[in-house]
């Protein structure tokens, strides 16, 4: 079997193979730290988090690279508005700087929470200027930009493939445009270097070629990628919201600097919906992970929940959905847990594993492999084994946990010990009398090898 992936560029899904066996490059697109995340963009990492699994997972030696947006983002799309950072700034009363630095830290921080492994590199998109404007000047120097008065812009009409990866109708765009493009040529171009306002001053830009001012969002991208995996590499990820500009746009610049679409993969992960519309922090009204926590979720029921639907494929996002999922993650615990040391895996569960998950990663179904797991006759150190097997790929972190002892009250433990002493004693009347009056508090005694175990009654 080969590992298969829903590569967007190519609509369909192809068999992977790196183009430098065995190590594979892999770039995702990460925040723009302006604000908290939402639970809607840690689906996206979750997923990016489970690929990078089942490559590790494929005998691959994952190079793993996420940049940090702190600079460039503009509140919309079509470069106009302001700075998303300049606009954290104002609404927190901190500088540009101090917001980029706590909302990279809480980010970085969930994703701890969620068991998504750290990548390799993360690249600020404010360490990485020079590598911006060397990209913006190869672009230049090989004729598809122009100057406004407000930036330098790609000439999109240089390419006759500019917006494959989207499919975009540019005629349609053209034609159908009802905005205001200044001096624009078309509404596709797009801005690689933005000059300063000269009645504003910012808190983020930097000297270049052109005057003074900071980076385009895709730029960054673009230079920051390359600088690391290089300028033709394996995989690109982020969001279905960056096909049709924010990763078309990349691959424009890539075209233009190296003469390479970037990623020989791209691949995409669907919104999670709230009500039927996109969850989004625009609104200022979002779900964040916090939001579970409070409610006594484990940040890991909601990585469970994100499995339970295909990576691409939309999800609806509902309490009680959470709480299914809650009440699932805490069976598959406790039966792992239950089975005590694992012994060899079952090698024919392993190849069904193999090709679910090979089948572009195809979490459904290994989950219900799990549960066909917990129903079967095989024994338990052959069940706890495979399942930790089926674990390196789902990251539930199966092999660490254990249920939480309660605290046993001072008065329940002394009644205990006075059970016990009427054992030593066998004065059985008293032992008796003791275990009913414990019983009758809400917990029970278990008499182990070890000594008696308190704990609560089960309910």
């Amino acid at each position: 079997m080969t590992l298969h992936l829903f590569d967007t560029y190519a609509r369909q899904e192809r068999p992977f193979a790196p183009l430098e066996p065995p190590k594979v490059r892999l770039y995702a697109c990460g925040p723009t730290v302006y604000n908290y995340q939402h639970i809607g963009n840690y689906r996206t990492y979750i997923f990016e988090d489970v690929l990078r699994r089942a490559l590790e997972y494929c005998g691959y030696e994952v190079h793993h690279v996420v940049n940090i947006t702190d600079v460039g983002h503009l509140t919309s799309d079509a470069d106009t508005g302001e700075d998303k950072m300049e606009s954290g700034s104002r609404r927190t009363g901190m500088t540009a700087w101090e917001i980029a630095e706590l909302y990279t830290r809480d980010f970085q921080q969930k994703l701890e929470w969620l068991n998504v492994l750290a990548p390799h590199v993360w690249c600020r998109a404010t360490d990485h200027i020079d590598d911006q404007i060397a990209a913006v000047a190869q672009i230049e120097e090989k004729g598809y930009t122009y100057r406004t008065v407000d930036g330098i812009y790609f000439d999109t009409s240089r390419l006759d493939d500019y917006g494959y990866l989207a499919r975009l109708d540019i005629a349609g765009l053209q034609g159908g445009q009802r905005v205001d493009l200044g001096e624009k040529r078309k509404v596709t171009d797009f801005a690689l270097w933005k000059f300063s306002p000269e009645d504003e001053q910012r808190q983020m830009e930097w000297d270049s070629p052109w005057g003074k001012g900071f980076p385009g969002w895709h730029i960054e991208c673009t230079a920051m990628s390359a600088k690391y995996l290089g300028s033709h590499f394996d995989i690109h990820c982020g969001g279905e919201d960056h096909i049709p500009v924010h990763h078309t746009n990349e691959i424009a610049q890539a075209q233009a600097c190296y003469d390479t679409r970037l990623a020989e993969f791209w691949l995409h992960g669907a919104f999670l919906q709230l009500d039927g519309e996109k969850m989004s922090k625009s609104s200022g009204d979002f779900l964040r992970l916090e939001s579970l926590v409070e409610k006594g979720y484990d940040p890991l029921v909601y990585r469970f929940f994100c499995l339970g639907a295909r990576y691409r494929a939309k999800l609806s996002f509902t309490w009680e959905s959470i709480d299914g999922a809650a009440t699932a993650l805490n069976r598959l615990r406790s039966a792992a847990h239950g089975w005590g040391e694992p012994g060899a895996a079952d090698e024919a569960c392993i190849a069904q594993f193999k090709e679910r998950v090979e089948d572009d990663l195809n979490m459904p179904r290994v989950l219900a492999l799990c549960w066909d797991l917990v129903a079967s006759d095989l024994p338990d150190a052959v069940k706890k084994a495979t399942l930790l097997h089926f674990d390196q790929v789902m990251g539930f972190g199966l092999a660490e946990w254990a249920p939480q002892e309660e605290e046993i009250p001072a008065e329940i433990q002394a009644m205990a010990a006075k059970r016990q002493q009427a054992r030593t004693d066998k004065d059985w009347a008293v032992a008796d009398q003791m275990r009913d009056e414990i019983a009758a508090a809400g917990y029970e005694v278990e008499d182990t090898p070890d000594g008696p175990r308190v704990r609560p009654l089960k309910s």
